[in-house]
């Protein structure tokens, strides 16, 4: 049974596949409206979200599928107890597919070795979220024109952000990857990260702590949000918040066709100002999203027939 964990689940070649069927279903949309007619997709969120569940459940039923599942916790059986084994093994009687965010590290990877039908991680803890990459990957290609000879700035917290550990190990297996981390001290990129994706596969990198000062040289501006969610301190949290925002007058010296992206929600990371800027991508990235899961759900959903 083939599920998606961990974006390297897929080779670049299936990446490059799905990327395709993508722009197939935005170019053609009406020729995918019945494609799951009879599916059920399962949307299991322990922890909360609004874009990735929605995205899911707008994908489903824009193939023609239904959708049954949970937005919290408390509203399942996790909260008398219930393990993440035994609610996999359960919802594999109801869907054909399963959709699942989980605050700890691993715990979609659990429901994938106990369930009968795929299962796609929407999100671990601080570790993954491969179908963010994936909507990530559809922005790039589509704004770039695809994925080699890049210059990537990840800026805000690389320490916890699950979408830049993802994004950067994806585009670690294309060639002229360059890659710049502006972060403060302490949200760093983790040294695991550095040593096993960046240095294995001999991607220059650099840190900085300053934004401003590298803005010339990106193709692509990834910014992030300061999780509260994810510090074990509220001074912390507070003291880093407002670390790195992006507003007009720090793009004066950006390239004309940088790309500005965000997994989103923003707090205050990014002024509304830069909104209107043509280089601001991150609402086509919540777009792109539907469409590429759209095609993941059919890859998956396909493979399970053979």
């Amino acid at each position: 049974m083939r599920s998606l964990i961990d974006i390297l689940d897929f080779s670049v070649e299936e990446l490059d596949e799905l990327i395709g069927v993508a722009n197939d279903i935005i170019a053609n949309p009406e020729a995918y409206s019945e494609k799951c007619k009879g599916k059920k997709l399962a949307t299991l969120f322990f922890e909360p979200s609004t874009r990735t569940r929605l995205s899911f459940e707008a994908a489903m039923l824009e193939l023609g599928g239904s959708v049954l599942g949970f937005s919290e916790a408390n509203s399942s059986s996790a909260a008398k107890g219930e393990s993440v084994a035994d609610t996999a093994k359960t919802i594999s009687c109801y869907a054909d597919i399963i959709a699942m965010r989980h605050p700890k590290e691993g715990a979609p990877l659990v429901a994938s070795q106990n369930a009968s039908i795929p299962v796609i991680n929407a999100g671990d803890g601080g570790h993954n979220h491969p179908t963010q990459t994936l909507a990530d990957l559809l922005t790039i290609q589509r704004e770039k024109g695809g994925f080699n000879n890049l210059t990537v700035g990840f800026c805000g917290d690389l320490k916890f952000g699950r979408t830049v550990h993802s994004l950067i190990t994806a585009l670690s297996r294309y060639e002229g990857i360059n890659v710049v981390l502006i972060s403060p001290d302490e949200l760093k990129l983790p040294s695991y990260v550095k040593k096993d994706i960046l240095a294995k596969n001999n991607i220059p990198y650099k840190q900085t702590t300053d934004l401003e000062s590298v803005m010339p040289e990106l193709d692509i501006l990834y910014m992030t949000r300061v999780q509260r969610e994810r510090f074990f301190n509220e001074e912390d949290y507070l003291r880093l918040k407002d670390s790195y925002i992006l507003e007009p007058r720090k793009l004066k010296n950006a390239k004309p066709d940088l790309c500005i992206m965000h997994p989103l929600p923003r707090v205050n990371e990014i002024s509304v100002a830069v909104d209107d800027d043509p280089r601001a991508c991150y609402f086509k990235q919540v777009l792109n999203g539907k469409y590429i899961r759209m095609a993941l759900i059919l890859k998956l959903l396909e493979e399970a027939k053979r």
